[in-house]
């Protein structure tokens, strides 16, 4: 009985037969079952190789802030180390000629969100006019109830109307996060799905309030941001501005001793040590990306709001600098990284803006062209090459008008090729006077041609006040 089967009767050779064709089968079953089960691992395996590959890219915004546009080691510094932001640049489609509009920091990085000239979004200055002007001290103007008013309606006029790029990724189902200097309000009115600026005035809000602890004291909130993005299987836009290396310029003891040793004043150790700072931050955030998201797969532009160049002894910016018309001013590295989907290329010859970036990430992400942006998808070679002209403006710190930009303008500028041509608003600037330069052999715009090339200076002109004029783009 310790051969019989269920159904035999007997120990049979029938019987026995039965039984190991019922083992051979048996064994086929479990072979096709472990085949199927492979199958199915093999199949979802792949499954979700296309879905990564098919998955929309992250997107970050690496925006420094108070920076001269060769105050890097890959741009040719002789003390200032930055190998995180040099590693970015080496991988990265790289403007050495890039530029911002404006050289103060809100007209500058509303620009960047919308892609618009500060003259079409209407952002032209840092702070509005106010009754508060007329009390004295700008910290208690801050707090004034006229002032508040103010804000509020200015923010009504510009920002509540402006179509933000977060606004656009939302379509596509990105979740964004504001972080850093935000002069905008509550992170929301610029679109933003989370961030850290509470734009309320009655606790510290201007331009950035407790977004401006990223990078300075922490960097925790957007590690969490990204985790959760990730878990919830939604791609992000994060906005990542610390106000670095602005001031004040208090760096770590240890990058401070590395560069009091080599810099001609303490002033500007400081200032070094602050640009090595922000690029400590860059490796930080370049990590989070790596550990909590997608690295292969999220695109990262960088661009400066304004240059920065440091008086010798005190931590001040100097004339051609920020808030000037100069290329110390308005000049910036300007980058976009995708690996494997944008090929490394350093270019020193093409003109790039930062009112390229919204149409650069629409067009990486598959967007339609929106007409009404003046920028280019600086991705698109024969754009670049074909663009004959950059243009900007260099507009009053303090707003003279609500909603007139021009009584704002104090210089309109426009490059093209090697030339740059400068012209100032009289009504603001009344002793101006026309500025050309020869970027290639005067960078520093030490030498001005103006007087021995009248025809060079009207044919600029023209084009300055075409473009002013709203008749031609960017290009």
């Amino acid at each position: 009985m310790q051969n019989q089967l269920i159904g035999c009767g007997e120990p049979t050779q029938l019987c026995q037969s039965y039984s190991r064709v019922n083992r051979i089968f048996n064994g086929m079953l479990t072979i096709a079952i472990i085949l199927c089960a492979g199958f199915w691992t093999t199949a979802g395996h792949v499954c979700r190789a296309q879905q990564a590959a098919s998955r929309l890219p992250d997107v970050v915004y690496l925006i420094s802030d108070d920076q001269a546009w060769n105050d890097y080691s890959f741009m040719g510094h002789e003390h200032i180390q930055t190998p995180n932001i040099d590693r970015l640049a080496r991988e990265s489609l790289l403007f050495t000629r890039g530029y911002v509009p404006d050289s103060l920091c809100r007209p500058s990085l509303a620009t960047m969100i919308s892609g618009l000239y500060p003259h079409q979004h209407g952002i032209v200055g840092n702070d509005p006019p106010s009754r508060s002007k007329t009390s004295g001290r700008r910290g208690r103007m801050y707090k004034d109830p006229g002032y508040q008013q103010d804000i509020e309606e200015y923010l009504s006029l510009h920002v509540d109307t402006m179509e933000t790029l977060p606004d656009r990724l939302r379509r596509l189902g990105y979740v964004s996060m504001q972080t850093g200097k935000w002069w905008e309000g509550n992170f929301s009115r610029g679109g933003f799905d989370e961030g850290m600026t509470h734009g309320d005035h009655d606790r510290g809000g201007r331009h950035g309030d407790v977004g401006l602890e990223i990078g300075r004291k922490t960097m925790q909130p957007i590690r969490d941001f990204i985790s959760r993005s990730r878990a919830d299987g939604k791609p992000y836009f994060l906005w990542y501005a610390p106000m670095l290396p602005h001031t004040p310029h208090n760096p770590p003891q240890d990058l401070l001793d590395k560069y009091k040793s080599i810099a001609p004043t303490e002033p500007i150790a400081k200032y070094w040590a602050m640009c090595e700072k922000f690029d400590q931050t860059v490796g930080e955030l370049l990590e989070i990306i790596e550990a909590e998201g997608d690295a292969d797969n999220t695109i990262i532009v960088y661009v400066c709001d304004n240059g920065w160049i440091n008086l010798p002894q005190r931590s001040a910016y100097a004339p051609k600098s920020k808030r000037s018309q100069y290329d110390g001013g308005v000049r910036t590295p300007i980058m976009v990284h995708w690996p494997g989907k944008i090929e490394p290329k350093r270019d020193e010859t093409n003109l790039a803006s930062s009112i390229d970036m919204v149409p650069t990430v629409m067009k990486l992400l598959g967007l339609p062209a929106d007409e009404r942006l003046p920028g280019i998808d600086l991705t698109d070679t024969a754009k670049v090459q074909a663009r004959k002209a950059l243009f900007g403006e260099i507009l009053e710190h303090d707003i003279q008008s609500m909603d007139e930009p021009s009584t704002s303008l104090m210089y309109r500028w426009v490059i093209e090729g090697r030339h740059k041509l400068i012209v100032p608003n009289l009504s603001r600037v009344p002793d101006g006077v026309n500025e050309l330069y020869d970027l290639t052999d005067d960078p520093w715009e030490e030498k001005n041609l103006a007087r021995e090339s009248p025809e060079l200076v009207a044919a600029l002109r023209e084009k300055l006040d075409a473009w002013w004029s709203g008749t031609v783009g960017s290009e």
